[in-house]
Parts: structure tokens; sequence; C-alpha cells
């Protein structure tokens, strides 16, 4: 995915530089090449000697190296590779960057530069919060640059909520999202994924177990093939994936009209779980227990947006791709669905609680189209979105 790239890596000071040794090997087991510029904080937490074992390079740490500097080495070096990461992106790095300082070899790569940056952050929960960073990401939000993450959860100092740095596989993901190249480059694609929560009052919903974990790979995927994604989704367990565009919904009738101002795509993946069903008239209060007796609760039928959009006389994307979660007949049940909607793929699968498929990190599908019912045998959730991935920019191609 990555061979032959070259990323210029710079490790800030934070106690989460340790995960950028595994972000090396990782990135080299991708195939690409990782120059490492280690700042004078971050040799604090990391030594020159294993980010140099791990990169298979010198490390460079200092901005007036003199032999580098007879040909201005940190120019070329900032200009060298096809994209600057700085892993941890402190609080201090971006606020050199949005302001334009360059009093070290880092920021002033930075500011050298004329390739894509992508930063992962990682600080303290209270200077994430801060007006003053929450000001300079805009800044460089506004200048183009790319971040990745960060992650909510429990920091070194004790504390909570977000400011902790993405793990190596989520910045590993976003790398190869923001050098994509591949076969579905220039390619618009929208994809739905997740839950819907249909509220029954303010405090209630009807919802269902879908992980949006699968929906979340497809995009990924997608993405790392060179799409332009446009990500559709309800509350759903897992992360988004970095460098798509995220929709965030919480009923089918949101998602409903997410997807038509998402439209014109080229493709069009469906992969939520949508509630068929939701209360007619959703109270506007907390429903109380009564010597009345239960609640009735009336429903209506949600949109059917796969329908929709595969039966759509005009700007109907190129390729609809529907998902059939099953718990019984899935080949048959899902090949009548393929049918009913009007869409170009179904991709069944058996959710019933023996498989652990739901909600689980593995899925067996069995694409249906016009040349049949195709089983794939059982695999991890991300290995099955770079098939539909692959399936798609062929039939795109062709």
């Amino acid at each position: 995915m990555l061979a032959g790239k070259h990323i210029l890596l710079i490790i800030g000071g934070g106690i989460a530089a340790y995960k950028t040794l595994e972000l090396i090997r990782r990135l080299q087991d991708q195939g690409a090449r990782v120059t490492p510029v280690l700042t004078k904080a971050g040799a604090e937490f990391v030594t020159p000697l294993s980010v140099s074992a791990l990169a298979g390079t010198a490390v460079h740490q200092e901005l007036f190296d003199l032999t580098a500097e007879a040909e201005m080495g940190h120019i070329q070096l900032s200009r060298s590779a096809d994209l600057l990461v700085a892993a941890p992106a402190t609080a201090d790095l971006m606020a050199k960057m949005a302001q334009g300082h360059a009093n070290d070899l880092a920021s002033t790569l930075l500011l050298a530069t004329d390739t894509p940056v992508l930063l992962a952050p990682a600080m303290n929960v209270r200077m994430w919060q801060h007006p003053a960073t929450q000001r300079n990401i805009e800044l460089l939000k506004g200048d183009g640059v790319s971040f990745a993450g960060p992650n909510e959860g429990s920091m070194a100092c004790g504390e909570f909520g977000p400011g902790r740095m993405a793990e190596p596989e989520e910045i590993l993901a976003a790398i190869a999202a923001e050098l994509a190249d591949g076969p579905l480059q220039g390619k618009r694609i929208l994809v739905t994924s997740g839950p819907t929560h249909e509220p029954i009052d303010p405090v209630r919903y009807i919802a269902n177990r879908s992980s949006g974990a699968q929906g979340a790979a497809v995009a990924r995927a997608l993405r790392a093939a060179g799409a332009e994604v446009v990500f559709i989704t309800g509350p759903a367990a897992v992360r988004p994936p970095e460098g798509v565009q995220v929709v965030a919904v919480e009923s089918a009738r949101e998602m409903e009209a997410a997807v038509q101002a998402a439209l014109p795509a080229d493709a069009g993946v469906f992969a939520a779980a949508v509630a068929d069903w939701r209360v007619a008239s959703a109270s506007d209060r907390k429903l109380k227990k009564s010597k009345d007796g239960l609640p009735v609760l009336e429903f209506a039928e949600n949109p059917d947006i796969l329908k929709s959009v595969s039966q759509m006389k005009e700007g109907r994307p190129g390729l609809v791709v529907g998902f059939a979660a099953e718990t019984n007949d899935v080949v048959e049940n899902a090949t009548a669905k393929r049918r009913r909607k009007g869409c170009d793929w179904i991709v069944a699968n058996d959710v019933s609680p023996a498989t652990g498929i739901m909600g689980g990190s593995e899925n067996a599908v069995t694409l249906i189209s016009d040349d049949g019912a195709e089983e794939w045998p059982r695999m991890g959730k991300d290995e099955v979105a770079r098939r539909l991935a692959d399936r798609i920019a062929a039939a795109l191609a062709g």
C-alpha cells in the first residue's frame, strides 16, 4: 500500500512518543521508507538509538548540522519526503506551526516544506480543550494540515478525555489515506454505517446491535484505494476512519437526509443497519409508570434508503451496494432483498447469535450480483472490506 513512499516522521515530546516505535515498524512493513526527526523533548521519552535501529537510518536532531547545512540540508530534508508526519504533535509544536515559528529543526522543517503534513496530536485534556489550542487547530486545518486523532481515554497524568494520541494502526490508516493513489482515485463514494437510534422519549430509543465495524472498515479500504469517501454513520461503537468526510446522524430520517445531501456519487455502499420502524409519535417527556398499565407504542415505517437510492430516475450512483444481515436462509433472503430494492449487489451475512459476527471482529459474507451468489470464506472485517473495495474498483473501471 505504501511501497516506495518516503515518510519524514517528527517525534515530539510526550509520553505517547513510545508509540512511534511501533508506527515505524508498521510503516516499514508496508514498504515505506522512514526518515526520523527527534525533538529535544522527544528524546526524553525515546532514545535516538532505538529510533535509529528501527528506522534503519540516522536520526536527525539538530538544526545546525554543519555538514548538512553546507547544502542547506534542512530545506532538502523538508521537501524530499512524500508526507511529513508529526507524532506526537504537542500543543507547543502546533502553536509554532500556526504562528510560523521556526526555532528548531522540527518547526523549521514544517515551515519550509511544500509537501502535505499530517499531525497526530497528544496532550493533556485541558491543553487540548484550551481555546488557544483550538484556535491553532482551526488555523492549521485552514492551511491544509490533516489530523489523525486525538482519541478520548485515560492519560498518563491520570485524567480522562480527548487528547490521547491515536494508535499506530489509526495513524497508519491516515497516512495511507493521505497518500492514496489507488484504483479509485478521483471517485466519490458514499458509505453508510452503524445503527440508527429511533427515539421513544427523551431518554429511551429503539436500536440494534450493529457496532458499525464493517462499515468503518469498508470506508477505510475505499479511502486507501484512493476514493473520496463520505461516511454517514449512526451512533456506532467504533471510531470513524481517518481521512474521510464524516457525517454523524442519529435516526433513519436523518440518515436519509444526509444521503440525499451527499449525492451525486460514483458508488454507494449501504452498510448501515437502519431501523425498519420508529415510534410514530415519540414523547417529548419521559414516559412514566402508571397505574393504568403499560404504555402503548404505535410504530411507523422508516424510509427505505437503499431502495430509494437504487430506484432513483436521475443521479443514481453507478454502483449501489446493499448489505443484508440475516439470521436464517441467508442467500435466499438476501437475493430476494436485492430484487426488491433494485440495488446492483448485496453483501449478505449470517448474524445469528451462534456466529458471533454481530459486533465481532470477523465476518463471513456472500456477494450476490447478476453473476449469482459468491461465498467468501470467514475472515477479518478489514479483509472483507479490502476485497469489496477491489471489486468496486474493478466495476467502476469497467
